[in-house]
């Protein structure tokens, strides 16, 4: 039996390798995962949230370059290098984006940048605040890749640090609808009867209620926060599992092995834990693909609301909703960028959902 399962296994693992986009999908998904791990070590921002804001250079067209003057500050962090990585630089520096700079004696003597044909403010600092009084180590070009912001800061920083969101939230949704799901999937159809008409008839109350609608509730139960939008969407996508979890139990509990556990006087809980249950997740793991990608869009729509996550925290959809506008200004690159990246990752997820569907299709 154990030699039959292992080599069910390898074929679908052999089917699934065939499919180039499966295939192509799942190290797309990696990377991201990747980057959305170690976001602060790739970002060129890596200030907590990358949220260092240089209000004179807002909205620049992507490749925009500029001197930029770091005034080191005396202020202590107390920052290990683990939460740095993690979380962020605690960034207690001043950066001033400036267009010219020069040295008279123990002064420096620099012009901020202005934009629009505008005359930056001359101002002078004195050079004891460098250390070793060496000020071009303090000065460096600046580039930024795809730009910035409405409020100046990197668009790429926002977008590597933005993914961590839209990329966990799949996890812990899917976690949750997961873990409620088949918990209420395999009592309605293995006892059936009356706990299955009791539990149906609460799924099909939160069917009935639009998802949206579900998640503001909670969300607005639970407080604005990032940790509650990840809650709620787990919270509204169970009902799908427990609906194919139920229909599967349903038929598979009519099995001979079911019939053989029963005799051997196993309890209900082992049959439905070790017996049927491994028998039945192929389908569950393709409707999971398909709810992480759920999850990613209703947490961007929730933040092009405004209840998602909460500014600072860098987000897909509330970099959309901060920009949506800016389509018609000429500027379009600042909320195509984030959707580019929301769409890229919803269709990988779905991608990797139709090759496990094929891959786990035993008809195939």
């Amino acid at each position: 039996m154990s030699h039959k399962s292992n080599s069910l296994k390898q074929l679908a693992l052999q089917k699934f390798k065939k499919n180039f986009w499966g295939v192509f999908s799942f190290c797309f998904i990696i990377v991201v995962g990747l980057v959305s791990v170690f976001a602060y070590v790739f970002a060129p921002d890596n200030s907590q949230y990358a949220n260092q804001m240089h209000l004179s250079i807002h909205s620049k067209q992507p490749g925009f370059e500029v001197d930029m003057l770091t005034i080191p500050s005396q202020l202590e962090t107390n920052q290990s290098w683990l939460g740095e990585v993690f979380f962020g630089k605690k960034n207690t520096d001043t950066e001033i984006p400036i267009s010219e700079y020069s040295v008279k004696e123990d002064m420096l003597m620099y012009k901020e940048y202005a934009s629009d044909g505008l005359e930056g403010v001359e101002k002078t600092i004195s050079l004891s605040v460098f250390l070793n009084n060496n000020v071009k180590n303090y000065i460096k070009e600046k580039r930024f890749l795809f730009g910035t912001d409405k409020y100046g800061r990197d668009l790429l920083s926002r977008v590597l640090v933005g993914a961590r969101i839209s990329f966990f939230i799949g996890f812990v949704a899917v976690f949750i609808s997961l873990l409620i799901g088949i918990f209420m999937g395999s009592i309605a159809g293995y006892f059936g009867g009356k706990v299955d008409a009791v539990i149906m008839w609460i799924i099909n109350v939160t069917w009935s209620i639009p998802t949206l609608l579900l998640v503001i509730a909670i969300t607005l139960a639970l407080g604005k926060g990032f940790w509650q939008v990840f809650i709620a969407v787990g919270l509204t996508m169970w009902v799908e599992v427990a609906r194919v979890v139920r229909g599967q139990i349903i038929s598979a509990k009519e099995m001979q092995y079911v019939t053989a556990a029963r005799a051997l006087g196993f309890n209900n809980f082992r049959i439905i834990t070790k017996h049927i249950l491994p028998n039945i997740m192929a389908p569950v793991i393709v409707i999971s693909a398909a709810n992480f990608a759920g999850a990613i869009l209703i947490e961007s729509g929730l933040s092009f609301l405004g209840i998602g996550a909460q500014p600072p925290m860098a987000s897909w959809g509330a970099m959309i909703k901060d920009h949506y506008n800016y389509i018609i200004l000429g500027k379009p690159f600042l909320a195509i960028i984030p959707g580019l990246c929301i769409m890229s990752l919803v269709m990988a997820f779905m991608l990797i959902g139709n090759a496990l569907r094929d891959a786990l299709d035993v008809k195939n």
